[in-house]
């Protein structure tokens, strides 16, 4: 006989635990302590076998009989009940675990070992756990392409157009890693491409006049502010080397002896080793500079320490006391001056591009022009150093 609700709402207990059954194997369990408890018993490979399904009234009549009707149809495909919900638990705990934030974390820790350059760390770490917080606590396998395009939209409305775009991109290498790690079937970003608006391209400042660029070498030769500061400008123009990669520069990357200035892949922008020739004016610069640096690993540290580099801000605000505003010139410039410049009085394209450490797409080539270019190199760079003087005299 089939029970009621209302037989079960209504069962009182008694002094021992008794039974009520609702037939195929389900029965109520009701204890001396007035609790009512679910219960399916069953066979499973000859043993019998038994299934708790909650208790009165939370899981009620209708919810444990459906449950019993889903554990037959596993038992008559050869499942164990028990064992599928045992198996449902631990997927349930590793879905609830498998939060986004948690496994951004495991993305930037292997970033971190893999030698990543700081600048990249601090960049990815600041799009992931500030910018992409509202996705931390998710489930990465619940989050659809959806809430992340509400998101990305968000921050390209507020201008940041180039910023949403890089957000998809590390967002979707989290994914990407969750995939390769069994905790993701999918890259929900892939939908999201073609949706954000194209960044609006902002040339950096450069002087490409150079009648103006002498000018402003002049400028900084008379610059009465911090050494390091004027000499790493100087070094700057000289080498039209990235600004990170002059502020952070150490004492042991350069051989003055052979005028080589070796930059490590950890710190260059293509994560591949660059190395620089050193013209005459280059080395008097060092020269000078060389003593002020004696107690720093860097060669060009802040004023506050000599264990920290120039800052960021450090070059342009140089520029700015010498009176050149952002809109004519910025440290980032001097390397699209040296360019502009060169290109111009018809050097060699393929020399300049591999002393601006441009990365060639073949790998084969890159390597073949790497050590061919070399003594061309060497020629553009003592050219334009000596090119740097004679725009000092127009």
């Amino acid at each position: 006989m089939h029970l009621s609700d209302l037989a079960v709402r209504k069962a009182k207990p008694e002094d021992k635990p008794f039974k009520l059954s609702d037939g195929g194997g389900l029965y109520l369990l009701v204890r001396p302590n007035g609790a009512k408890l679910w219960r399916l018993k069953y066979r499973f490979a000859e043993k019998e076998k038994l299934l708790s399904f909650g208790p009165y009234p939370i899981t009620s009549l209708a919810d444990a009989r459906r449950k019993r009707d889903e554990a037959k149809k596993l038992l008559a495909v050869g499942t164990d009940p028990s064992a599928q919900k045992k198996l449902d638990a631990v997927t349930a705990a590793a879905k609830a675990s498998n939060t986004f934030g948690s496994i951004v974390g495991e993305v930037l820790s292997n970033k971190e070992q893999s030698g990543n350059a700081g600048t990249t760390l601090k960049k990815n770490r600041w799009l992931l756990e500030h910018l992409a917080a509202p996705l931390a606590d998710r489930p990465i396998a619940e989050i659809t392409a959806a809430e992340i395009l509400v998101l990305l939209k968000h921050i390209e409305k507020s201008g940041r157009r180039e910023t949403a775009r890089r957000l998809r991109g590390v967002i979707g290498s989290v994914f990407r890693y969750a995939i390769v790690t069994l905790r993701a079937t999918h890259d929900p970003t892939i939908p999201t491409h073609g949706a954000l608006l194209a960044p609006k391209v902002e040339h950096r400042a450069a002087i490409t006049d150079e009648r103006r660029l002498g000018a402003l070498m002049l400028a900084i030769d008379e610059y009465d502010g911090w050494p390091s500061l004027r000499a790493a400008l100087q070094f700057l123009a000289l080498t039209f080397a990235r600004p990170g990669e002059v502020r952070g520069a150490t004492r042991k990357e350069f051989d003055l002896k052979n005028a080589v200035w070796r930059i490590g892949a950890e710190r260059t922008k293509m994560r591949r080793p660059h190395e620089v020739p050193l013209s005459r004016q280059a080395l008097n610069v060092l020269e000078d500079i060389w003593p002020l640096s004696e107690y720093s690993e860097l060669l060009f540290p802040s004023i506050r320490s000599n264990r920290k580099p120039l800052s960021d801000n450090a070059f342009n605000a140089g520029l700015r006391r010498m009176g050149y505003m952002q809109d004519e010139m910025t440290a980032h410039g001097f390397r699209a001056s040296a360019s502009t410049i060169l290109h111009e009085r018809r050097f060699d394209s393929q020399v300049i591009e591999a002393a601006l450490g441009h990365q060639d797409e073949n790998e084969i080539r890159r390597a073949y022009n790497r050590a061919k270019y070399w003594p061309e190199r060497v020629k553009l760079m003592q050219d334009w150093a000596d090119l740097l003087d004679s725009f000092r005299a127009i």
